[in-house]
């Protein structure tokens, strides 16, 4: 029996508190799961688990392995961590979760890169505006934007995601530019919803130093973020959204910004990870990779790299 294994299976059943769930995320034969951790309880001659119809429960035993078993695999990560050296390249599966349009605009256009860094990463990205609960779903570390809630993992902030309200120069010439946020009533906007809920969200600006929403009035809405800008593009209201969305449509006049001097404030970016993984060789680099990614992007960095064309 693999022992290293065995316990890397066991945390795993007990973090997504499912047998199948744990093989999915390891790789493994639902079989081989079950298999393991009877081998592990026939070794330890002890029960770990108590199993219902409805969910898995640790024994007493089971409690006091489970911390054992992480300290041992915290502990064996940091000392690989450790001996990592430039000579030595990180190396094996890595499972990466963001929101779709930063995948889509910012870290897939530069995956080359990684790739060419760290050959010897199997890297699985997955793009989802959804939350993912990284233990249940075996994800290794994701890319957030906006307040971080969750205590149990790490966070670095690797950007800031600034907002920008604009439309086309043919919209503002049929309707006018909006002076102040009074001015907004007399406008139409292109609306976004939540999949989840089928909320419209609202605008927001900064107003008397806080950010405050706008409803916006519009007879078009839609969920995904290039389909908003589609619409934009089309003149068919006033847009508000992430600056690295439409830097390349305000550099070629595309659209114009308007009232930046009233815009929201901007949202941190994230890389998120869970306490135990913080060491892993190829968590490291990822982070590592994506921090230089978005600190070279002028569209999420701290401070834009660009002035946004404004609206005469």
């Amino acid at each position: 029996m693999d022992r290293l294994q065995a316990m890397q299976v066991f945390m795993r059943v007990v973090e997504t508190n499912s047998f199948s769930k744990a093989a999915e995320t390891l790789s493994l034969a639902p079989s081989s799961v079950t298999s393991i951790i009877k081998n592990l309880e026939a070794f330890l001659d002890v029960r770990l688990l108590q199993r219902t119809t409805r969910r898995l429960n640790l024994t007493a035993d089971g409690t006091e392995y489970f911390d054992r078993c992480r300290q041992i695999l915290h502990f064996i990560e940091e000392t690989e961590a450790s001996l990592h050296s430039a000579t030595r390249q990180p190396k094996g599966r890595l499972r990466v979760d963001m929101p779709g349009s930063i995948g889509r605009m910012i870290v897939l256009p530069k995956l080359a890169e990684f790739e060419k860094r760290y050959p010897d990463i199997e890297l699985m990205i997955g793009l989802t505006d959804r939350p993912v609960d990284l233990i249940q779903e075996g994800v290794d570390c994701v890319i957030r934007t906006g307040a971080l809630a969750d205590s149990s993992l790490v966070a670095k902030r690797i950007g800031l995601l600034h907002w920008v309200t604009c439309a086309t120069p043919e919209y503002l010439e049929s309707n006018g530019v909006p002076k102040n946020i009074g001015e907004l009533d007399k406008h139409r906007a292109v609306n976004y919803f939540s999949s989840g809920t089928g909320r419209v969200s609202p605008f927001y600006f900064n107003i008397d130093g806080k950010d405050a929403p706008v409803q916006m009035q519009g007879n078009i809405a839609v969920n995904q973020s290039e389909a908003y800008l589609a619409c934009g593009l089309e003149g068919l209201g006033l847009l508000q959204l992430s600056a690295y969305n439409v830097i390349p449509h305000l550099e070629s006049g595309q659209l114009i910004s308007v009232l930046q001097d009233v815009q929201a404030s901007p949202l941190p970016v994230s890389l998120m990870f869970p306490h135990n993984r913080h060491l892993s060789p190829t968590v490291r680099a990822f982070v590592d990779w994506a921090s230089e990614v978005f600190e070279q992007d002028e569209g999420v960095r701290a401070t834009p790299g660009i002035e946004m064309a404004a609206a005469a």
